[in-house]
């Protein structure tokens, strides 16, 4: 699957880019909307250094456009030693972007970062070339990232699907999915995540697929045992079982999984 444009992954009408001072407003209330800790703009604006690291890019960026991209990736790097947070200066953010914590936060030259966005420590947008051009990801509307997780190669992440913390993406997931694992599994949502919905960061909603496939396996594996002995019944122990579907196109039924 190739890239897609930002545009193209957000389930809302397209939509007029802000200004510059509607983008900082939207990244400070990124903050409250999504970090219940958050208890003033001024502690925001001072002890926050995703913020900082966000606001810092913004400027690298500016500077990597304006064909200064030396310039751009000093302050790029100069931003990363006071946060520990590295953006790289071609990268493409949107607004409401949040890094929680933010420490380790890696993101390269070629990703791109749809609107509301949330990040957590650990993260890394990262490529999987060594060819010029596009090789990093794109992350799609109302994303969530977990800790830890590791997002590769020039995929798409479509909108408004969460990825578990410490899971390893690789290949394209298609819009409102849940991603855990490694290689990470993709599972359709059966309860879309809709843009008008709050913040999607209920982190311990993430099915167990192996937990929840092996014992349905067992299980299977004990009838048909059974009925080669003569017996037709399903065991008692696991007569409200509900068997778990096989993934199709890659991508597991969120029904099984209660999610």
């Amino acid at each position: 699957m190739e890239a897609k444009t930002l545009g193209s992954l957000s389930t809302s009408p397209a939509r007029r880019k802000p200004g510059l001072l509607q983008t900082l407003r939207q990244d400070i209330q990124a903050i409250f909307e999504r970090d219940p800790a958050a208890r003033s703009t001024l502690e925001v604006l001072l002890n926050y250094p995703g913020l900082h690291a966000l606001w810092g890019h913004r400027l690298s960026h500016w500077l990597w456009t304006h064909r200064l991209k030396l310039l751009g990736r000093m302050v790029s790097q100069l931003v990363r030693g006071l946060t520990g947070i590295e953006i790289h200066p071609g990268a493409t953010v949107g607004e409401g972007f949040f890094i929680d914590h933010g420490m380790g936060v890696v993101i390269g030259e070629t990703a791109e970062i749809g609107s509301q966005v949330t990040l957590y420590h650990g993260v890394t947008l990262g490529g999987t070339s060594l060819q010029k051009g596009k090789r990093h990801p794109t992350i799609g509307d109302r994303v969530v990232i977990g800790a830890g997780a590791k997002v590769l190669g020039a995929i798409t992440i479509g909108a408004d699907s969460r990825i578990g913390a410490n899971a390893v993406v690789v290949k394209p997931v298609p819009p409102n999915s849940v991603v855990v694992g490694v290689p990470g599994q993709i599972v359709s949502r059966s309860k879309p995540h809709r843009s008008s919905d709050a913040p999607d960061l209920n982190h311990t909603a993430l099915p167990d697929l192996m937990g929840t496939t092996l014992p349905a396996l067992m299980q299977r594996v004990e009838a048909l045992e059974n009925r080669l002995n003569g017996h037709e019944t399903t065991p008692a122990l696991h007569a409200d079982h509900v068997h778990v579907h096989a993934p199709q196109f890659g991508a597991w039924r969120g029904e099984d999984f209660s999610i």
